[in-house]
C-alpha cells in the first residue's frame, strides 16, 4: 500500500478501516483480524490501488506498440494480436484480437504482473473464451450473435442468468407466506424500488422484453399473495378492492410499475469521448 501511495491522510484513512471492526446482527461489534468485510466499501478502493499496476502495465504496451491504427494493423498482417484490458474494481476482462495462444500467453503474463503483489488469478473465474461463447461481467453475458433476419453478427450485452436469478429470488422472497402481515401498499413499494433498481442497472443491455416478463412473473407472484391473504373473498371482489385499471394493481395510492418503468438506452460507443471527471494528482501515487 505504502509503495503505491504517498499520502499519509489517504494512509490514515486507510489503516483506520481496516481497524473499524464490523458490526454483529445483535448490534455489538467484533473486530477483523484479517482482510476487510465482504461488500464493504474499502474492498474496491484497495483493489484499484493494488491493480493499477496491472493498468500501467497494458497501458504502457497500448501506447508503445498498438496506440495507432497503423501499428494494430501491421501488427495484425504479421500475425501478431492486439490487445485492450477493462478494468472494474477486481474484475478485469482483456478482450483480444487474435488468437486462442495470444489470450493463453496474455493470461501468463498477467499473473506474472499480480504475482509480485501476492495476488493470483482464481482459477475458477479465469477463462480463455471466444466471443461466440460469450463470457460474463460485471452481471452482464457479453456475446457475439446473428441478427434475426439478417447474416450479420453482433456483439450483443444481456442480462447474466445470474443476475436474473437474482432478481428473481428477491421477488420471491417479498411475495412470501413470511410477508402476509404486510399491507399491500407496502408489497408494492418493496417490490417497485427492487425492479427498477435492477432495471436501471441494466438499462443499456438488450433487455425490454426481459423487464416485461419479469413484470408478468411478479405481477403473478403479487396475485397469489392476496390470494393468500385474502382467501375468503372472490376474484370479482379482489380486483374491485386492489386493482385500478384493468389488472394493473394498485392500493393505497401505489401502484405496481416494476421494471419495464425504466427505459431501455442501448449504450452507445464514445471510444475516448468519456472524459474522466477527475484531474489525475502524481503527487498522491508513487509511480
Amino acid at each position: 500500500m505504502r509503495c503505491r501511495v504517498s499520502d499519509k491522510r489517504v494512509l490514515a484513512l486507510v489503516k483506520s478501516f481496516l481497524k473499524a471492526g464490523i458490526m454483529t446482527t445483535s448490534g455489538g461489534r467484533e473486530d477483523t483480524l484479517t482482510g476487510t468485510p465482504q461488500g464493504g466499501i474499502l474492498s474496491p478502493q484497495l483493489a484499484n490501488i493494488a491493480l493499477s499496476v496491472l493498468d500501467e502495465h497494458f497501458d504502457a504496451q497500448w501506447h508503445r506498440e498498438m496506440a495507432t491504427w497503423h501499428r494494430r494493423d501491421k501488427r495484425k498482417r504479421s500475425g501478431e494480436a492486439n490487445w485492450k484490458l477493462v478494468r472494474y474494481a477486481d474484475d478485469f476482462v482483456v478482450c483480444v484480437n487474435g488468437q486462442r495462444q495470444h489470450a493463453e500467453a496474455l493470461r501468463e503474463q498477467v499473473a506474472a504482473v499480480l504475482a509480485p503483489l501476492g495476488l493470483r488469478l482464481s482459477p475458477e473465474k479465469t477463462r480463455v473464451v471466444h466471443i461466440d461463447e460469450g463470457f460474463d461481467f460485471l452481471g452482464f453475458h457479453i456475446r457475439r450473435m446473428r441478427k434475426r433476419g439478417t447474416q450479420k453478427h453482433y456483439v450483443y450485452t444481456v442480462p447474466s442468468k445470474k443476475a436474473i436469478a437474482s432478481i428473481r429470488q428477491k421477488v420471491r422472497t417479498k411475495t412470501s407466506r413470511s410477508t402476509l402481515h404486510m399491507d399491500l401498499d407496502e408489497i408494492l413499494k418493496s417490490l417497485n424500488w427492487a425492479l427498477r433498481g435492477w432495471a436501471n442497472y441494466f438499462r443499456e443491455a438488450v433487455a425490454k422484453d426481459l423487464f416485461g416478463h419479469l413484470d408478468s412473473q411478479t405481477w403473478r407472484r403479487i396475485v397469489t399473495w392476496m390470494r393468500r391473504k385474502h382467501n375468503r373473498i372472490s376474484w370479482k371482489e379482489l380486483r374491485r378492492r386492489f386493482c385500478d385499471r384493468g389488472w394493473r394493481i394498485a392500493h393505497n395510492g401505489v401502484v405496481f410499475t416494476g421494471a419495464a418503468s425504466v427505459a431501455v438506452t442501448r449504450y452507445r460507443y464514445r471510444g475516448h469521448g468519456i472524459r474522466t471527471p477527475w484531474t489525475p494528482t502524481p503527487a498522491a501515487v508513487a509511480g
